[in-house]
């Protein structure tokens, strides 16, 4: 395919908006960071997932095969990023009242219903830490053999002060930073060092294996670099995670495959940023909203997609129930005006053009999307516009052409009935005000005659 524009991505490493090019002709490697399965996803942690899903949309837009590899981190992922505290998942049993092992799967299939619901493409390969406990074994082993590693009371840990160009992606003052902070039962030689592999101490866990120094589970971060590994080699194309995983978890897995195979692991580095509710950021152990929060209060998961779409994926995006109705509102309107066109017509060259440069410039989503509308109120044809708006959904992943039944809830529904009995006594003054609100709660009364009232969202 010949578009007018090579797609362009911000390269977190050199802080620049770069040509992408593949390592391989037409193929796409492309490594994207999990959920810890401890406790539901928040639809913080699900706006990064479905920037990972307009990525690989527009990638194969552009005529890439993409082999999309994401973990599972079902074990090692301590409460602390300095390597102290408690495993998430021991944790998340203790509160659940569960098994380790137990709560890592009901997680994991809440998890990906979230993504079903939200259109989401699932991954190429799926791949769980705890199924890999050989190959990260293996990887910490190596490094051991390359003189990076060392021995503390609590576990093997890498040493940073080996590798020059440590904290490169963040870029962390190594230097600057105070030497032999004390870990929980453990001294690092400097702050930025990090564990491998940790012993299980005295106290017996539920997920532990056996290993060359000892009865333990690896770290957080030698997961992803073992699996990657070994599902798109020493070297691929792309990186994908939280801006959060930039300071600790992304320059981690840097170092450790720099350390191992003499090169970086990754050629692009992308982030998506935070949502964040009152202007504070969206976290499972602080401010937290799942995506069934959302459908309570009756607005469909695409309405969430949708309000995604209006920000760049490397700017917050800060929620609000207004904002989520306006987008709510707004896919309801684009999927009856689209009901409206007929069928037959074909993608518009001009106005794919010009979405595909839209798209291919770093993913520039509310451009694309506003870009949308304006194909309704253009003058091609009405087949050819619901062709070139089907092909624009290719990459929305709207589901555009589906009609969904709108959830009223109760509050509104009884409003509803008590209205059209108003107005079936006559009481028509009383009826104007419950219309009113009723349509401050955002919905629409449509009424056929005195006899039946329907609701849709405004």
């Amino acid at each position: 395919m010949n578009y007018p524009s090579p797609v362009q991505l911000f390269n977190t490493l050199t802080r620049t908006l770069q040509p992408f090019r593949t390592i391989r002709e037409n193929e796409v490697g492309l490594y994207a960071c999990g959920p810890t399965v401890y406790d539901y996803a928040h639809i913080g942690n699900l706006r990064t997932y479905l920037f990972v899903d307009v990525l690989t949309r527009v990638l194969r837009l552009n005529g890439y095969q993409v082999k999309h590899v994401m973990n599972i981190t079902d074990v090692g992922h301590l409460v602390s990023d300095d390597d102290s505290g408690e495993d998430k998942m021991e944790k998340g049993a203790r509160k659940q009242g569960k098994s380790a092992w137990e709560i890592a799967r009901y997680f994991e299939q809440v998890f990906f219903t979230d993504l079903h619901q939200l259109n989401i493409d699932l991954p190429s390969q799926v791949c769980r830490a705890t199924e890999h406990i050989e190959e990260q074994i293996a990887f910490v082993r190596e490094l051991q053999e390359k003189g990076f590693t060392y021995r503390t009371s609590d576990g093997i840990y890498f040493d940073t002060e080996k590798l020059a160009n440590y904290g490169e992606l963040a870029k962390l003052d190594k230097k600057g930073l105070a030497s032999g902070i004390r870990v929980e039962m453990a001294e690092k030689k400097l702050p930025t060092d990090f564990a491998l592999w940790k012993f299980s101490g005295e106290q017996q866990r539920q997920m532990e294996w056996p290993s060359p120094w000892g009865i333990g589970f690896p770290g957080w971060h030698i997961e992803c670099s073992a699996m990657a590994e070994k599902y798109l080699g020493k070297r691929f194309d792309i990186h994908v995670g939280g801006e959060d995983h930039i300071p600790i978890h992304h320059t981690n897995e840097i170092a450790q495959c720099e350390a191992k195979n003499g090169h970086i692991q990754a050629n692009f580095w992308l982030h998506g940023y935070f949502l964040q509710l009152s202007n504070e950021k969206i976290s499972k152990s602080g401010t937290s909203m799942r995506l069934e929060s959302l459908l309570q209060q009756s607005y469909t998961p695409l309405a969430y997609r949708y309000l995604t779409l209006t920000a760049h994926y490397r700017s917050h995006l800060n929620f609000t129930w207004q904002g989520l109705s306006g987008a709510q509102t707004a896919l309801n309107r684009m999927r009856r005006r689209l009901a409206d066109l007929p069928e037959g017509g074909q993608v518009d060259a001009a106005f794919r053009e010009r979405f595909i440069v839209l798209v291919n410039r770093d993913l520039n989503m509310p451009q694309a999307l506003a870009l949308a509308w304006q194909v309704f109120d253009s003058d091609i044809s009405l087949e050819d516009k619901r062709a070139t708006l089907l092909y624009f959904d290719r990459v929305f992943g709207l589901q555009l052409e589906r009609n969904e039944e709108i959830i009223v809830p109760a509050q509104v529904q009884v409003l509803a009935d008590k209205r059209l009995a108003l107005k079936q006594q006559g009481r028509y003054q009383e009826a104007d005000k419950l219309r009113d609100e009723i349509v401050a709660l955002g919905y629409q009364v449509n009424d056929v005659g005195n006899h039946t009232t329907t609701l849709q969202r405004r």
